[in-house]
């Protein structure tokens, strides 16, 4: 999506702000058009508070002057806005990309709702299609994690930037898997989150209430109820 199309479907998220909401703020191109127009809205007035997912996100917000709190500081999250890397027909993502998903995870599962904004070319029938898992993995136990992961059939990949491993704000690294389309995502959750030192994985299961798609000029409205009945 472009610069302009972001701005778009940014602007159509705030039908779900009210004034007083404590929002939840992802992380990738879609989240960061969110928050500037956030940090507009907010500058015309608008009271929110908001929970971010990175430390980049946080940088964004302070600099927009956007409040922010901690987890610790409320009871819940009224709606997280976020992207996705892929959608499938259930409402069911892969996301990670970015490489915030085990803080993208926790801030979602504290929201009582939950927007997510994508293009149309994240739309996929079963999650996996774009070949791509990502999973946030405690250092010391790479080794041990990356052969469990490759006897599943996955091909893990350390994630790195300019030759070096990339470090998650929790101090972490990621492995990203070579995979296809899963027929049984939970199967799969389960069985990654079981080995030793596995933080967390991309797979983001029964976690979208609405996704907001950006379909050429026009925003299709997808919502978890109607995915469900299909």
């Amino acid at each position: 999506m472009s610069d302009a199309t972001l701005a778009g479907i940014a602007d159509r998220a705030f039908e779900y702000v009210r004034s007083g909401d404590v929002l939840g703020l992802g992380t990738g191109r879609a989240a960061t058009a969110f928050v500037a127009a956030l940090g507009r809205r907010v500058a015309e007035g608008l009271a929110v508070r908001g929970v971010p997912t990175s430390e980049t996100t946080a940088e964004l917000a302070r600099e927009l002057r956007i409040p922010l709190v901690g987890l610790e500081q409320i009871d819940q999250i009224d709606v997280t806005f976020d992207g996705a890397d892929e959608v499938d027909d259930r409402l069911d993502m892969i996301k990670g990309y970015g490489g915030a998903l085990v803080r993208e995870k926790i801030v979602a599962a504290a929201s009582r709702r939950r927007v997510m904004l994508v293009g149309a070319e994240k739309l996929v029938r079963r999650v996996g299609e774009r070949g791509r898992l990502p999973v946030e993995v405690v250092p010391f136990a790479l080794p041990l994690a990356s052969r469990r992961l490759a006897a599943l059939g996955c091909q893990p990949c350390l994630r790195e930037v300019a030759g070096k491993p990339v470090v998650t704000d929790n101090g972490n690294r990621i492995l990203d898997l070579g995979i296809q389309a899963l027929a049984d995502p939970a199967a799969m959750e389960l069985e990654i989150r079981s080995i030793p030192g596995v933080v967390g994985t991309g797979l983001f299961l029964g976690m979208a209430d609405v996704v907001l798609v950006q379909d050429g000029s026009e925003v299709r409205v997808l919502e978890r109820s109607s995915a469900m009945s299909t």
